[in-house]
């Protein structure tokens, strides 16, 4: 797999959720959205991550990291 390009993507857990749930789960119609419409372009994926990061004081939202690959044309 020798790719030429790549590109950093970052979906978060919504920060509104959080605070009145505690945890309110990741966006997967948006992720599914990006992820096709980069599709189209060429990007495929390579590599994902899903982190736990500290939201205000108390909380804490996932988030995922997805690296994105393109080749040469």
């Amino acid at each position: 797999m020798d790719f030429v390009e790549y590109k950093i993507i970052t979906v978060v857990e919504g920060g509104v959720g959080t605070i009145f749930l505690g945890a309110s789960g990741l966006p997967i119609k948006k992720m599914e959205m990006v992820l096709n419409q980069e599709v189209t372009n060429g990007w495929q994926v390579v590599f994902q991550v899903i982190e736990k990061k500290r939201f205000l004081l108390f909380w804490s939202r996932e988030a995922v990291i997805i690296t994105l690959g393109r080749r040469a044309k």
